[in-house]
């Protein structure tokens, strides 16, 4: 292995001295008023010379270990793992390194895992909190240690999030069902007090509301850690008694999958007996034998810009942000 290139192997190269060397590497060239050739010339050889910053040691200077904590509600949900890889990716841009864990939706793992990265040092935390997690958010910013949620937020919190407008994307779902005849309509979401699902069974409230059928609203709601039980129940009363269903609308990625493996199992039919939107999409909507029309979140926008919203946090505490991104509505077979 050769040796490692340093500020003073650079400086010398372009006859500087080793601090202006520093300035420019590390971002500092306009605070020092450094000349933009000279700028130029120190990054031309930095690159040449293949030069790699000990981060170690500069962790040690600036008190920050350029690494960030990612905490997912479950990591074996396609969606969350896809928004790891995009956060992934766009903190290694920005020269941060991630640590991530799931937390299998139990608050009690996430204050585990807190408390674990925290002991690693990381600059600042993105997280998809799970129900039941306020205190361990709450703790975070009492301690100013810089946070953004993203997918989901907190009622009452004055906290960095990025997440999509909930109401607006079951409000548009319910509507194309009416628009397509549809009338007694029911909605599927997850038992929980965090509000993109009170947002979901909003929209669809409204709508329903909306096109005159508030008799017609029927809302079933299925624990996280009981969902194949708690599904097969709510869809077996939706669908087996009378008054039955005629669509159905599903909230998260999970419950969608565990509606297809209901109707995999029964007698009933898509489109034919009911029609079905899912959320967030997964490879299962294509290939069942009735393509699954769903709503999908931008999870590479959403996954940059939670890392960009806690860049900033990170550089220079300001503002609280609370960005709402647009959902995307894919037509298929099932409606």
């Amino acid at each position: 292995m050769g040796k490692r290139v340093s500020l003073k192997d650079i400086a010398k190269k372009v006859g500087v001295s080793t601090a202006l060397v520093s300035y420019v590497l590390n971002g500092k060239e306009k605070e020092k008023r450094v000349g933009k050739d000279v700028v130029k010339k120190i990054r031309e050889v930095a690159a040449e010379l293949n030069y790699r910053p000990n981060q170690i040691a500069r962790s040690l200077r600036q008190g920050a270990t350029k690494t960030i904590g990612l905490i997912v509600a479950d990591i074996g949900n396609p969606f969350f793992g896809t928004m790891v890889r995009v956060i992934e990716d766009e903190a290694n841009k920005f020269g941060y390194n991630v640590l991530f864990g799931s937390s299998d939706e139990d608050s009690g793992k996430l204050g585990a895992l807190i408390d674990t990265l925290c002991n690693r040092q990381v600059d600042g935390f993105i997280i998809v909190p799970p129900e039941g997690s306020e205190s361990h958010i709450k703790g975070l910013l009492e301690r100013e240690i810089p946070i953004v949620l993203v997918d989901r937020t907190m009622e009452g919190q004055n906290i960095n999030h990025v997440l999509i407008d909930n109401i607006s994307a079951t409000y548009e779902a319910t509507n194309y069902l009416i628009n397509h005849g549809y009338r007694k309509i029911a909605i599927v979401a997850n038992k929980s007090s965090l509000n993109p699902m009170s947002e979901r069974i909003e929209g669809y409230r409204r709508a329903m509301k909306a096109r005159n059928l508030a008799d017609e609203i029927r809302v079933e709601l299925v624990k996280y850690d009981h969902t194949k039980g708690d599904m097969a129940k709510s869809l077996d009363k939706l669908l087996l008694k009378d008054p039955k269903v005629e669509a159905l609308i599903f909230t998260t990625n999970s419950l969608s999958i565990s509606g297809l493996y209901y109707f995999r199992d029964s007698d009933l039919k898509v489109p034919d007996d009911v029609a079905f939107i899912g959320f967030d999409g997964d490879e299962a909507f294509d290939f069942f034998y009735s393509p699954i029309t769903y709503i999908v979140q931008p999870v590479e926008e959403m996954g940059k810009e939670s890392v960009r919203l806690l860049l900033d946090q990170i550089n220079g505490p300001g503002k609280t942000v609370q960005i709402r991104l647009k959902h995307f509505f894919i037509e298929q077979q099932s409606c």
